[in-house]
């Protein structure tokens, strides 16, 4: 009988060679990838050339091999260019999985090994993260409740009748969908529903501001799962690289919890159907402009069509903003100013909070300013409808910007020029020229105040877009083009600074181009080991901003702006992955460096975006692309001369090559990066970095040879890699533990045990002086692989302990899970 299936076999190598480029897994990924790679080997050369005097078991191979010897490395019958390619197609998925589970059925010690390489791949797949685990995450993500929220109190109710209603099937999650204009309010009531529903879903409240509110500003699907998936505590780099793989996993985070769900402003169905969870106690809360009709059939939602306040429920919500003493001693206006508004909450609140602020103003004030702002209106615009939901904010925000401080109304004129997702206290301070942060602050204070910018975080604020539209509009009429270019050149130029300096604290190591590092001094060799990781959370907190920093450099012309917050976004990208964005932001990159270096840029800033444009494609698995991008890389900088950036293109290609099995060939493209390396003399560009690039290379070639099990050479070779870096001026420990980590895995897999112990205690006691704890984490999982390789439970299961409590401590509850399945295993037994 077999020990598994065919279609557990077909599962399992679906999952590995489809999220091989991905970066789905982690080191647990490679690893995976690389053993399928093993088993493939092993399979076809006994198939090739069988022992016709035994059974074709692909097991009878050396267990523990003299490193040292010739006969470490493969049957020399076997060549190494026979080496199997990753099957890139499900046809040859399918193929590859009936291969193996047909060789399994004819070799025990083989099945073994597949049964082993199943297990561990079974944490791959879309159940990767358990739907609810022992300190799973439980969001919190709604937005504040709004004090003043007014007339929709009968909202609650009509969706707890949807949730309770006998006409909803059994098993289906509740969908409610709330539909209207800009400025009606749609926000505010769903949050204020979802806060008023909370107790009924105790496992979390998920929040996100699909950006709908046209087809150009709004969220693709992939990033709305991303951002989902962060919030339940997936981490980044075990997310899948595609949007159907991504919604499966959502689905299966959220299978068994009890959540709500607000999906704001969304676009779509399109945008909005991978986001909606197969839970049956879940609840999900859309909001959208548009109306979504085909989401009342299939999934049976809700639609519920907010409309404009009665006079009596905007006089109430006026009245709560401004305070009931406050609003009595104001006159008796109040109604008619709350007929100007035309019942839009958006314009009711920018009115009310304007009032709030200014003790003496009275509600007739306020209404004969409302008037004669709207006569005027008619005269400059008579096909203007002030009763619609534009035309109301309009007319209350000129009102409220005509009294505005000077400062503050250039300040609102000026960030409406560009549609930032998040207002920052730094960016303001260089986008009017304020003389320090508290000047800023005082700005953003004061536009707050009167409900032009809502405050969405700690020192964080935002436009409503019907807000935004008028700011832009008021700055065309008022502000010459080229004083708005340069407003938007100085933040740009700021989110640049603030990139590159944070940059450099993530991987301080790595050689960078451009001008903005030049006055940037590199992190002190005894800084705290925790800011590296403070500057990746910096970085990642603003990487939407920096996105869009790209796209107004692009948009204005600031080409060498463009591909310099390019290179600053590396660190970034490399280790957190958000490859959309990636490749959003360096197809930018690369045109703009062609254009900049056309008009005597610099011509190395091409070859350096194609290098980075490959990573983002290899990320989402477009190996096509990666490969184009970095043939086109090397011939960029040969042209230009760039010796370091040649070579480091045609690293790249190696490592493309070595995630798809194409060993030979990857050892080829890290011999050709060392020959281009050879051309550089002291004192030229790049000189610097050369001793590090050609350790980076040494362990890269290690790691190619063990690909095509030459274990001897692959030992040497590792070591060289750790010689050199223990020779750089600069320590780099942290690329020692990784080489560490290299030759663990290479006397594991050539069965020498004790060897492998040896070089990851090393691995781990440099790992955890660096404070790197996934790879501290994962070098302890390997060392518990070979305690069990050596017969040894307890120690086995203290290192697997020692993972535990490092994946808790960085938040990788799926890692979490996989070990203590294990430890459990090994309780039974």
């Amino acid at each position: 009988m077999e020990p598994f299936t065919m279609a557990a076999v077909a599962s399992a190598v679906t999952t590995v060679t489809s999220g091989a480029l991905s970066g789905a897994g982690g080191e647990m990924g490679r690893r995976s990838s690389e053993a399928l790679a093993g088993l493939v080997r092993r399979m076809r050369r006994r198939a090739a050339d069988p022992d016709p005097g035994t059974p074709q078991d692909p097991d009878a191979e050396p267990t523990d091999p003299d490193l040292d010897a010739e006969s470490a490395d493969p049957d020399p019958g076997v060549r190494a260019d026979e080496s199997p390619l990753l099957p890139a197609t499900d046809e040859e998925r399918r193929e590859l999985a009936r291969q193996l589970w047909e060789s399994s059925r004819t070799s025990p010690g083989f099945a073994r090994d597949v049964t082993a390489w199943l297990r561990e791949t079974g944490w791959l797949g879309p159940r990767a993260v358990p739907a609810v685990a022992p300190g799973a995450s439980r969001p919190r993500m709604l937005p504040p409740a709004n004090a003043a929220f007014t007339d929709r109190e009968a909202l609650p109710d009509q969706i707890a009748r949807v949730l309770d209603g006998e006409d909803r099937a059994d098993g289906v999650p509740a969908v409610v969908v709330l539909v209207g204009p800009g400025g009606i309010g749609k926000t505010a009531a769903a949050v204020h529903c979802a806060h008023r529903l909370t107790e009924r879903f105790p496992d979390g409240q998920l929040y996100i501001d699909l950006q709908g509110q046209s087809a150009t500003t709004a969220l693709t699907p992939s990033e709305a799962l991303v951002r989902l998936l962060d919030a339940l505590r997936v981490p980044t780099g075990r997310l899948p690289a595609d949007e159907r793989r991504l919604s499966e996993l959502y689905r299966d985070c959220a299978a068994e919890r009890r959540m709500v769900v607000v999906l704001d402003n969304a676009h779509s169905e399109r945008q909005v159907r991978p986001l909606l969870t197969a839970a049956p106690e879940s609840l999900a809360i859309i909001t959208s402009r548009y109306r979504l009709d085909r989401l009342a059939a299939d999934p049976g939602a809700e639609v519920i069509r907010l409309d404009p306040l009665t006079t009596a429920d905007s006089v109430r919500l006026l009245t709560r903003i401004v305070g009931r003493d406050a609003t009595a001693g104001r006159g008796p206006g109040v109604a008619a100013v709350a007929e100007r508004c035309g019942g839009i909450p958006l314009a009711l609140c920018e009115t009310g909070a304007r009032v709030a602020v200014r003790e003496h103003l009275t509600w007739d004030t306020v209404e004969r300013q409302l008037s004669e702002r709207a006569h005027r209106r008619e005269q400059e615009a008579p096909s203007m409808d002030d009763r619609s939901a534009r035309g109301a904010v309009d007319l209350t925000t000129d009102v409220t910007y005509g009294e505005l401080s000077p400062r503050a109304a250039l300040l609102y004129r000026t960030l409406g020029v560009w549609p930032w997702p998040g207002i920052t206290v730094g960016a303001v301070r260089k986008a009017v020229d304020a003389a320090d942060d508290d000047e800023a602050r005082a700005l953003l204070d004061e536009l707050a105040g009167v409900h032009l910018l809502e405050e969405v975080g700690e020192e964080r604020y935002r436009f409503h877009d019907l807000v935004r539209d008028h700011a832009a509009r008021r700055g065309e009429a008022e502000d010459c083009h080229a004083d708005r270019a340069a407003a938007v050149r100085r933040v740009v130029g700021w989110y640049l600074g603030f990139a590159a300096a944070a940059d450099l604290r993530v991987i301080p190591g790595r050689w960078r181009l451009g001008p903005a590092y030049a006055r940037l001094a590199p992190p002190a060799a005894d800084r705290d080991p925790e800011d590296g990781r403070l500057a990746l959370v910096e970085l990642r907190a603003e990487r939407e901003n920096l996105a869009a920093a790209v796209r107004a450099a692009e948009h204005h012309g600031f080409d060498e702006l463009a591909w310099q917050l390019c290179e600053a976004m590396w660190g970034l990208h490399l280790r957190l992955g958000f490859h959309e964005q990636w490749v959003e932001t360096h197809l930018r990159g690369v045109a703009a460096a062609r254009r900049s270096a056309a008009e005597f840029g610099d011509p190395r800033a091409e070859g350096r975006m194609l290098v980075q444009l490959a990573f983002a494609h290899m990320g989402l698995g477009d190996w096509a692309e990666a490969e184009e991008a970095l043939v086109n890389a090397a011939a960029a900088d040969e042209r230009a001369r760039h010796h370091r950036g040649q070579a480091s293109a045609v690293e790249a290609l190696g490592l493309l090559r070595l995630k798809q099995w194409r060993y030979p060939e990857a050892q080829r493209s890290f011999e050709e990066a060392r020959q281009v390396l050879g051309r550089i003399r002291p004192g030229d560009d790049g000189a610097a970095d050369v001793p590090r690039a050609l350790a980076l290379l040494d362990h890269h070639t290690g790691r190619a040879l063990r690909g095509q099990e030459r274990y001897g050479e692959a030992v040497r070779r590792l070591h060289e890699a750790l010689a050199h870096f223990r020779a750089l001026p600069e320590p780099d420990l942290y690329n020692e533990g990784r080489v560490h980590m290299s030759l663990g895995e290479t006397h594991l897999d050539a069965g020498d045990a004790e060897a492998a112990c040896g070089c990851l205690d090393e691995a781990i006691a440099t790992m955890g002086r660096e404070g790197a704890e996934f790879q501290h984490a994962d070098a302890a999982e390997m060392r518990a692989r070979c305690a069990r390789a050596l017969g040894d439970p307890a120690a086995e299961a203290g290192d697997l302990r020692t993972a535990v409590a490092l994946y808790e401590t960085a938040g990788d509850e799926a890692s979490v899970e996989r070990v203590r399945a294990r430890l459990t295993e090994l309780e039974v037994a």
